[in-house]
């Protein structure tokens, strides 16, 4: 197939980019042009995709009824659609792919107006809202997890793929599982999506604090936290003599993962799809504030498969915590059980079947 410019565009967080990233390694390795669509929160995350090219558009949503911020808000959108209907034009792309978030709107509406192929991707169980308005007006819709709540309207243009992972998930897969011994090291990796969880800063020293002497002196932590919270973690952990790494962000959080005997960490999409493909036995504390409920969505296949256990924050006390994680760390049957669970789940090639439905798009004609 000759090659093509297709155009990628994702909100700035992990959750949207990560899929995003892991189709362009899969396209770009099939010899296409990838670009690279997003907003200035991107950062960290866009510097390792595999294209030469990101551009960034304003983007903006309405997150106040103060009649200044709207009218600000309208501003930014307006100045966006302009310059993403510029983007479009100039680089003529063959296939738009959106991956949710409100910066995907204007690159996609831009695409429809000018009449290219476009196809989006959701992640959660629950479709988001920059999705949910782009739905009836995209071509194809891939979707990570099956979708309960679909409108029929659009429902015939749905396709379930998976939610596609990063290389360095496939590679991070290929280690199995190996529950630790009594007197081993036992590896915890707790991490709360891109951002962090302020919830876990608290939460997990306070558990650790209730855990028997035997298994607090095997405990080798990794854990994600907020810049305001990291070195009070830190400090917990270095008074009691555990080793651990504490930080905001892991560019290497794949690989701990697939070292991990357990994970503690929210139910984002994309956080669910990377433990399943990887296979490691979790706890999940679905974010509470989500609108939809998508975490707690996202999380209910793989506890209903035995992969993980589900526990609502509101309910989740440093003693319930010290219990589970106690189940899982003294009982090591039970802990492979549920690493296999879990990875009966995942879909390690979803970045191909992903590949493969943009690939099957009617092609614009990218010199018009």
């Amino acid at each position: 197939m000759r090659m093509t410019t297709i155009l990628l565009s994702a909100g700035g967080t992990g959750g949207h980019l990560f899929p995003a990233e892991a189709l362009a390694h899969e396209l770009v390795a099939r010899g296409h042009d990838v670009q690279l669509v997003t907003d200035d929160r991107a950062g960290r995350f866009a510097d390792r995709f595999p294209v030469e090219t990101v551009h960034r558009v304003r983007s903006a949503t309405f997150a106040s009824k103060n009649p200044i911020k709207v009218l600000s808000t309208l501003w930014t959108l307006w100045r966006g659609f302009r310059e993403a209907g510029a983007l479009v034009r100039r680089i003529r792309p063959a296939v738009v792919v959106g991956f949710g978030g409100y910066p995907t709107v204007p690159p996609l509406m831009a695409a429809t107006r000018s009449g290219r192929p476009t196809l989006i991707h959701e992640q959660n169980a629950v479709m988001g809202r920059a999705n949910k308005f782009l739905a009836p007006r995209v071509d194809r819709i891939a979707v990570g997890i099956p979708q309960d709540r679909l409108d029929p309207a659009y429902a015939g243009k749905v396709t379930v793929t998976g939610n596609p992972v990063r290389p360095a998930v496939i590679a991070a897969a290929g280690t199995p599982y190996r529950a630790a011994g009594p007197d081993e090291p036992f590896k915890l990796v707790v991490f709360g999506g891109s951002q962090g969880a302020q919830f876990f800063s608290e939460a997990i020293p306070a558990a650790i604090e209730l855990l028997p002497e035997a298994l607090r002196r095997r405990l080798v932590i990794t854990q994600q936290a907020r810049a305001d919270d990291e070195a009070a973690v830190w400090r917990f952990y270095e008074e009691r003599g555990i080793p651990a790494e504490v930080a905001p962000f892991f560019t290497d959080m794949a690989e701990r993962i697939g070292g991990a005997h357990l994970v503690i960490s929210r139910s984002g999409a994309s956080t669910v799809s990377e433990i399943a493909v990887i296979g490691r036995p979790s706890i999940l504390v679905p974010y509470p504030y989500a609108l939809d409920h998508d975490q707690a969505a996202n999380a209910a296949r793989l506890e209903s498969e035995g992969g993980a256990i589900v526990v609502r924050q509101a309910e989740l006390t440093p003693a319930r915590l010290a219990e589970l994680v106690v189940g899982i760390a003294e009982d090591p049957a039970r802990a492979t059980a549920m690493a296999a669970a879990a990875r009966a789940t995942g879909i390690p090639d979803a970045a191909r079947l992903l590949a493969d439905l943009v690939e099957s798009m009617p092609r614009s004609d990218e010199g018009r």
